[in-house]
């Protein structure tokens, strides 16, 4: 399982023009399911993300958490994670899991979002999205799931 995680002052995911989530001062989790994931790689990047120290403290120091911070986190399904263009231009997806899989494994993730204590927003899986973002800072990290275990 991958995610690109942004630091942001605000974030909307629409589709067809109309807000399907948003937040304000939180976490945008660009999320992607790999064939070979399961739950626990699942719990594992859930624990993390919310965990992840990056929100500033009273000194200005990336020291807090999302929850020790009181912001949310929009979590948007993202395939795309797993194109894989090394050999050609035009991306492979081989690698990403099936639409029955992902689904079931990224509302997994979102349920383990929100067991973490944090207000989870979510896009629509399989649509097409448009993400509007404020990226503050810029604070982005990428995390897999399969370098950690």
């Amino acid at each position: 399982m991958r995610a690109v995680v942004q630091r942001v002052t605000r974030a909307t995911v629409s589709v067809d023009g109309k807000a399907v989530g948003e937040i304000g001062r939180g976490m945008l989790v660009l999320l992607g399911v790999g064939a070979d994931d399961s739950e626990a790689d699942a719990d594992y990047l859930a624990a993390k993300i919310a965990g992840l120290r990056i929100f500033d403290d009273e000194q200005g120091k990336m020291n807090l958490s999302a929850e020790q911070a009181s912001v949310g986190a929009l979590v948007v399904s993202q395939f795309t994670l797993y194109g894989d263009v090394r050999r050609g231009k035009r991306p492979s997806f081989d690698a990403a899991a099936p639409p029955e899989k992902a689904r079931a494994l990224y509302e997994y993730f979102v349920g383990r979002i929100r067991q973490a204590g944090l207000v989870c927003e979510t896009g629509q899986f399989q649509a097409d999205m448009q993400v509007e973002l404020v990226n503050d800072g810029p604070v982005t990290i990428l995390l897999d799931s399969s370098k950690n275990f």
